[in-house]
């Protein structure tokens, strides 16, 4: 048994979830012998706090969660830890939507926090990515708009993406941080610049006073490579993008193979049944 307790940080999708968007018996099983053991198992996500809510609670989890990449960070469960939200200007906002909307995009989503701004109705994005209780406006962005965003999501046609990334970089890299999602959708996210998933991580780590020696962080993505850098063991899953896999300490098997669990079962030397193994 380890006697000093790890921060274990996981993303979501691509990582603990497989690709039916669940967390299998056997991954829940390592998880609660981890808490167990005393150690802090956290969510550190892209996706805003209403979608990642269900996995929070089915894991019963008692720690901190990153949101947005970094741009969010509460704890639901104890309000003194406080609210840490960094949104991106409003003027920054509405001059990347203005400049969207120009060349004609597919759609634009602004998040702050969980009320949601959808430039145009879309019933694909209306099923897959408004989830949870979320106030939804729909119509202009530059004229619904109010507050500043958490993050603006962009939805280009293929041709349109390298462009419009470029622009991105060349007119606004001071004030944000851009990414693309994965295909199918090659959605571009942007949030605050400075943010990321290892700045979450870092104010979970002070808060559990646990040193980057001790934290163990798993991802797939190129929002995770900042995370991943950061951790004394950054863990790539088998199915991450080579970049990722580069930088990562350890490579684990795919999500689809149970990776976060094997990975823990095997470094934290976790007693689990192999009937709850092989569940």
């Amino acid at each position: 048994m380890t006697t000093k307790p790890h921060l274990i940080a996981i993303d979501l999708d691509g990582t603990l979830l497989n690709g039916e968007k669940n967390i299998t018996e056997r991954t829940k099983a390592v998880i609660y012998e981890a808490k167990k053991q005393g150690h802090h198992v956290a969510i550190a996500t892209g996706r805003p706090y209403r979608a990642s809510v269900r996995y929070y609670r089915e894991l019963a989890l008692d720690t901190p969660i990153v949101n947005f990449n970094g741009a969010f960070v509460h704890h639901p469960l104890d309000q003194s830890f406080g609210t840490y939200h960094s949104p991106m200007e409003l003027e920054t906002a509405k001059t990347i939507v203005a400049s969207c909307h120009e060349i004609s995009v597919k759609n634009m989503i602004a998040e702050v926090i969980d009320d949601v701004y959808l430039h145009q109705h879309d019933e694909l994005i209306m099923q897959n990515m408004i989830m949870g209780n979320s106030s939804i406006y729909t119509g202009g962005i530059h004229t619904n708009l109010k507050d500043h965003p958490t993050s603006l999501l962009i939805h280009p046609h293929e041709e349109q993406l390298a462009t419009l990334r470029a622009m991105l970089k060349e007119q606004h890299a001071e004030m944000i941080e851009h990414r693309v999602w994965a295909a199918p959708l090659n959605i571009i996210e942007i949030v605050r610049a400075g943010l990321n998933k290892a700045v979450g991580l870092k104010r979970l780590a002070e808060h559990f006073n646990v040193p980057q020696e001790r934290i163990i962080a798993f991802g797939d993505e190129d929002n995770d490579l900042e995370m991943i850098e950061y951790a004394g063991t950054g863990v790539a899953m088998g199915n991450a993008i080579d970049q990722l896999k580069n930088i990562a300490n350890e490579t684990t098997i795919t999500n689809e193979e149970d990776g976060v669990a094997t990975f823990l079962e095997n470094r934290l030397n976790l007693a689990i049944s192999d009937e709850r193994r092989l569940s």
